[in-house]
């Protein structure tokens, strides 16, 4: 079985490696508009299958690894900022709180498909204005859900505690997707 990952999220890749599966990164191109009327919690889920069904040079080998991260904040949705003020803002909205953060897997092969999300909360200590425009200016935040990367300096400094999986927060659950990589599809590392 030939893995494909359908990421440009480093830290996907990162991980992948991590759980010593062997894939090759393909490039997706697709939009991340929704229906306003689905459930936040199912967006993140909703994504990544939209991005899976995007992908048409499925061989009948493969199997397609598609993932979407969302953070929710009371009823606010929060995907990646466009700019420095929306990341600022972002971290404002979090900061001294509890919120979820929501990653979104789809699995493809031509004859199956399998999709679940995983629900990570997080609870942050308060972030001062100066640590926000820190972190901000001196780490790439524009390419993460909430505007934050628990692996860099603003989780290290800032997570209070976290109930659920550390790595789904990251993009990925790896518990989870392990297993349905073994169970459902008889994948072997």
């Amino acid at each position: 079985m030939r893995v494909l990952l359908g990421s440009k999220s480093p830290r996907r890749k990162e991980l992948l490696n991590k759980l010593a599966i062997n894939f090759e990164l393909v490039s997706i191109e697709c939009d991340e508009d929704f229906p306003a009327e689905i459930p936040h919690t199912y967006v993140a889920q909703y994504l990544s299958e939209k991005k899976s069904s995007v992908y048409k040079q499925l061989e009948d080998s493969d199997l397609l690894i598609t993932a979407d991260t969302v953070v929710l904040i009371n009823d606010s949705l929060l995907n990646k900022p466009k700019n420095r003020k929306e990341a600022i803002y972002m971290l404002d909205l979090i900061s001294g709180k509890t919120h979820q953060v929501i990653t979104g897997v789809t699995l493809r092969t031509n004859s199956k498909t399998i999709s679940f999300s995983s629900q990570t909360d997080v609870t942050l200590n308060t972030i001062d204005s100066n640590d926000q425009k820190f972190y901000v200016d001196n780490y790439p935040v524009m390419d993460k859900a909430g505007g934050y990367g628990i692996q860099d300096w603003i989780g290290l400094s800032h997570v209070k505690w976290i109930k659920g999986c550390y790595f789904n927060v990251m993009g990925l659950p790896t518990s989870m997707l392990y297993k349905r990589l073994k169970y459902d599809f008889n994948y072997e590392s």
